[in-house]
């Protein structure tokens, strides 16, 4: 018996036209926050697993807060799974480190870091994980931003039955048009202090720039690298608890 050959790129693209004019595209798993004032933003509720998220920095100080944010959401995502993440860094951003790591909650012996010569050699090794199908996450660090036609070849390459969580951090200022389902713009806020003085819960001032069939939105964002979840900071959610009481 003749085995079916394998759809080629067109036949694909045609397939997806076809389904998306006839209302039929199923819908794609969503990795959801865990936090109702986010997700409620987010189709689904959450963010959508295959197509790439886009990640900048508020401004150029705000790099490794950007990379946190990143690497949090990942730390979301393997809590969730089993297997392990890549992390594909062209030369210019600055490295996750064991301390660093752990303090989000992130088991470094779970992350896989390529240290690649630019940004080509980030999306061929983003791609090539993806057509694999055996990682539950993937953050590529890249020095111009996601083109067009790098995200379009993520996307059909994520195409599967258990599509990774897919992060494009990138630098500060404006980048090439692409199809991200998402674009956060991070910038780094005061820590959380505890009750001997010392720093814990990172936090972060997160911008919903762009949607995809969501809407956007702006928050001050807490992470529990415990509970590998993000909380609006106590003060802000009693005062948001105490408004809609107010407004009942």
């Amino acid at each position: 018996m003749r085995q079916p050959q394998e759809a080629t790129v067109p036949d694909r693209l045609a397939r997806l036209r076809l389904e998306l004019s006839t209302g039929e595209a199923t819908a794609l798993p969503v990795m959801p926050l865990g936090l109702t004032a986010v997700d409620s933003h987010l189709p689904g509720g959450g963010l959508v697993l295959g197509p790439p998220h886009e990640v900048t920095p508020a401004d150029p100080c705000d790099g490794t807060a950007a990379l946190a944010f990143a690497l949090a959401l990942c730390a979301r995502r393997l809590s969730g799974v089993p297997g392990e993440a890549l992390i594909a860094a062209a030369p210019g951003h600055p490295l996750p480190y064991g301390h660093g790591l752990a303090d989000l909650g992130l088991d470094p012996r779970r992350l896989l870091l390529l240290e690649a010569a630019g940004d080509r050699e980030v999306f061929r090794a983003l791609e090539a994980a993806l057509h694999a199908g055996c990682l539950a996450a993937l953050i590529g660090l890249v020095g111009e931003g996601l083109p067009l036609k790098a995200g379009r070849r993520l996307q059909l390459a994520a195409e599967g039955a258990a599509p990774p969580l897919l992060i494009i951090l990138r630098p500060a200022g404006p980048g090439p048009p692409n199809g991200a389902a998402t674009r956060w713009s991070i910038s780094s806020a005061p820590a959380a202090v505890d009750r001997f003085g010392g720093l814990h819960a990172p936090r972060w001032r997160a911008r919903l720039e762009r949607c995809r069939n969501g809407r956007g939105g702006s928050w001050l964002l807490e992470w529990d690298s415990a509970a590998h979840r993000l909380h609006l900071p106590e003060r802000l959610a009693d005062d948001a608890a105490a408004a809609g009481r107010a407004c009942s």
